[in-house]
């Protein structure tokens, strides 16, 4: 199976603090590198994680507030410098573009690569790009402006075919075509073999959410449901659930609650106020609700499995 993971680059929330970085983290999939948000000192996180940046496809912004994008124009400037030459998709609110566009004007600056850039839509659920191994999707959550959550789904492989069904009947190309498409198989004296006996079951796609900043939002749920991993933002404990609520952002049950709607595999909770050294009773009383809970904490990795 390929490996599909979720390297934590910084998870604190509105200001950097001494205990951590704000948001951004790296989705790596099969040689491909997704980074989702870019504070200020993301740069440095993918330092101190050994992570190089010329390795990175693909930029998800979701939102224009400093501690998400901040660290955006200094990534692009920095790739410019060191000779990257290939193109880098970006995407993020519509606003965003211009943004980097009087950036680079100000600093004389004409990148070297291409950048590709997609306005986010905030019309519901869409796909904003389609590869070959993974699918992304935006759609809106609730916060003081737009704002978009993100859904990183793998896309369905063809079945393999049994080595002991080749071996015995030496299919052709076309024939193996026909059985990877769902066919069944014909033998030369008639016998119909049907195509679950001679293929292996493939595994359900694995997907990622990523859903911050936003205040408890419960029409998320439908684009999220059953996700094998969920990043939920957790600014405050539950008893800030009222300025949770007058900031557009969630306490840490309104979090593992979402989680536990959305049937997802496992939630990590992100997007910690700085006022929290010690996580663990966030996490405890998320785990009251949605026991599969988890940190994100700077530098952890997670197998989406």
């Amino acid at each position: 199976m390929i490996p599909f993971k979720l390297k934590i680059l910084g998870a604190g929330s509105a200001i950097p603090s001494l205990h951590r970085a704000a948001s951004a983290q790296l989705l790596q999939y099969n040689g491909s590198n997704v980074l989702i948000d870019c504070a200020e000192g993301t740069q440095m996180q993918l330092k101190k994680n050994k992570i190089s940046a010329m390795r990175i496809d693909h930029i998800l912004i979701s939102h224009l507030h400093g501690d998400h994008y901040f660290g955006l124009i200094g990534l692009l400037s920095s790739l410019h410098l060191i000779g990257r030459t290939q193109p880098i998709h970006v995407y993020g609110p519509p606003a965003l573009i211009d943004i980097l566009h009087i950036q680079l004007k100000a600093a004389d600056t004409k990148l070297r690569f291409p950048l590709i850039f997609q306005p986010l839509d905030s019309d519901g659920f869409k796909c904003v790009y389609s590869g070959k191994y993974l699918d992304f999707f935006s759609f809106p959550v609730l916060h003081r402006i737009p704002t978009w959550g993100f859904l990183i789904r793998e896309k369905s492989g063809e079945p393999n075919i049994k080595s002991e069904f080749v071996a015995k009947y030496q299919p052709n190309p076309e024939t193996i075509r026909a059985i990877k498409s769902g066919e069944n198989f014909t033998a030369d004296d008639g016998e119909i073999i049907h195509n679950n006996q001679i293929t292996h079951t493939l595994s359900p796609p694995r997907s990622y959410a990523y859903c911050t900043d936003t205040a408890y939002f419960e029409p998320l749920i439908e684009y999220i449901k059953g996700v094998n991993l969920l990043y939920h933002e957790a600014t405050f404990m539950s008893k800030f659930t009222e300025e949770a609520k007058n900031t557009f952002h969630s306490t840490s049950v309104q979090a593992a609650e979402i989680a536990k709607k959305a049937n997802v595999g496992k939630l990590l909770l992100g997007h910690f106020s700085s006022r929290y050294n010690d996580l663990n009773p966030l996490l405890a009383e998320a785990q009251e609700v949605f026991p599969n809970t988890d940190l994100a904490l700077d530098g952890s990795a997670f197998e989406i499995e």
